[in-house]
């Protein structure tokens, strides 16, 4: 079989007209080398409190990333063939990781065209040095090659931090987890900046696995009697005071929908009375989840973090997947949103607080323009947050750029969140994005709209300044 060169053109993703990709060559230059600011993403923090090696080329590139495993199992291939362990008790499938890798290698073809397939490619030939493509063929030298390479200190964690210029990066952790990797990165002397973040879910959401049982140790942990309602706000507050200590600039919201309510304090006790309750009906927890989200703005506009909404996905579509192997498995899936009825009773409440920030994510593209974007170009306190899981890709990161744009402008977004559980895939995504947003700039001088020393500066706010004042780091 004829082996295919590996090559990452210089020009990928810039325009295709020669003025304008001029024009966008210069403006990427400008700012090419800009540190990574990783706001928002899922990344263990156990890999920088311990520095340990990630093992193989499956545990690092294939095992942690459900936009890779997603496709192999849409093509028929198990997750048990891939070596994902499963969360139902059954045993641990016993799984060769080159097998594994075997079987990516030779499906790699289903990748064509996604943005999975550009991050990938990059990792081979930037991080890795890889110059063939990945095949069949080429499936053991792959595995060798990096495995090989991750046995050394220039691929440990730290040391891939300090490579690819992350300046700072965030996790995120559930409330009841105790922070000790992150306790562990800073008494360990490693001048690294890895922030959590508060995501509240499991005892936010009255329809999450175990929510009574977490309710019970969200007290435990709190000293507050999380089953009366005064006391359960109490909690949330000692629990955001102790991420915050712990470095957490923000907060994280991720539920079904971006419903919002307002309700009076003895209606929401009320509410509350029966969501902790043994048969809670869909109604109340929507209900439960929307005067949430308001509660947590007051909170956010008390202690300063940064509020993150990730409304409008179907989580575990599949319940087979959800049964046997738990969350975030590839089977979370977009649903349209409404932002303008939902959002309404929050922002009526807290959106026209100038020191507040509200960062809202969507996974419905049909509400860019006619919704988010006239939303947070009027609310002081509203933030766009962009190329979230399913549109950081070329095309999302284009059509989020045209559509929000003419109305929100570039300032009432916040730059780029990777969200990624992959660690090679961040420096592998901020290059698309960074190229996009050069190209997409560049078009704006080339037409006259802006000037070129507008587009410099606009490249590097997108790239690093945006982020860093957004979430205040």
């Amino acid at each position: 079989m004829t082996l295919q060169p590996l090559k990452l053109h210089p020009d990928r993703l810039l325009p295709t007209d020669p003025e304008v990709r001029s024009i966008a060559r210069r403006l990427l230059e400008s700012i090419r080398d800009l540190p990574i600011v990783s706001p928002h993403g899922h990344t263990d923090p156990a890999w920088f409190a311990t520095d340990a090696p990630f093992g193989n080329a499956t545990a690092l590139l294939l095992q942690p990333d459900h936009y890779v495993f997603r496709m192999l199992y849409s093509q028929g291939i198990s997750l048990e063939a891939l070596g994902i362990a499963p969360v139902d008790g059954s045993p641990a499938p016993d799984v060769d990781p080159r097998e594994a890798w075997r079987i990516l290698a030779a499906h790699y073809h289903l990748f064509r065209g996604t943005p999975s397939r550009m991050w990938l490619d990059w990792v081979f030939a930037e991080a890795f040095g890889l110059d063939v493509q990945l095949s069949a063929a080429t499936a053991d030298r792959y595995y060798d090659h990096i495995t090989s390479a991750l046995a050394t200190p220039a691929f440990r964690p730290r040391a891939l931090f300090e490579r690819y210029g992350i300046e700072v990066i965030t996790t995120t952790e559930g409330p009841l987890d105790s922070l000790a990797h992150h306790r562990a990165i800073a008494e360990s002397g490693w001048q690294g900046r890895v922030l959590t973040a508060y995501r509240p879910d499991p005892v936010v959401d009255p329809e999450f696995e175990g929510f009574r049982s977490n309710l019970a140790t969200f007290a435990e942990l709190t000293g507050e009697d999380t089953f009366t309602w005064a006391g359960y706000l109490a909690a949330h507050r000692k629990r955001r005071a102790f991420f915050a200590a712990h470095g957490a600039t923000s907060t994280d919201h991720g539920h079904p929908t971006a419903q919002t309510a307002d309700l009076a304090s003895h209606e929401a006790e009320a509410l509350f009375a029966r969501v902790i309750g043994t048969d809670v009906s869909s109604t109340d927890a929507e209900l439960f989840r929307a005067q949430m989200l308001t509660e947590m703005a007051g909170m956010s506009a008390e202690d300063g973090l940064v509020m993150q909404i990730h409304p409008g996905s179907f989580r575990n579509h599949n319940p087979a997947i959800f049964a046997r192997f738990g969350r975030d498995k590839g089977a979370d899936i977009p649903t349209r949103t409404d932002y303008v009825h939902a959002l309404r009773p929050m922002l009526a409440r807290h959106g026209n607080n100038p020191t507040l920030t509200i960062i809202v994510f969507t996974l419905d593209e049909s509400v860019y323009a006619r919704e988010l974007a006239p939303l947070a170009g009027h609310y002081p306190a509203l933030k766009l947050g962009p190329a979230w899981w399913f549109h950081d890709s070329p095309e999302g990161m284009r059509r989020f750029r045209h559509a929000m744009t003419e109305t929100a402008g570039f300032y009432n977004t916040v730059g780029f969140n990777d969200d990624t559980r992959a660690f090679l895939s961040i420096p592998a995504r901020h290059d698309v994005a960074r190229r996009i947003d050069c190209g997409f700039l560049a078009q704006l001088v080339a037409e006259h709209q802006i000037e070129e020393w507008e587009a410099a500066e606009l490249a590097r706010d997108l790239t690093y300044n945006l982020a860093k004042q957004a979430y205040r780091l």
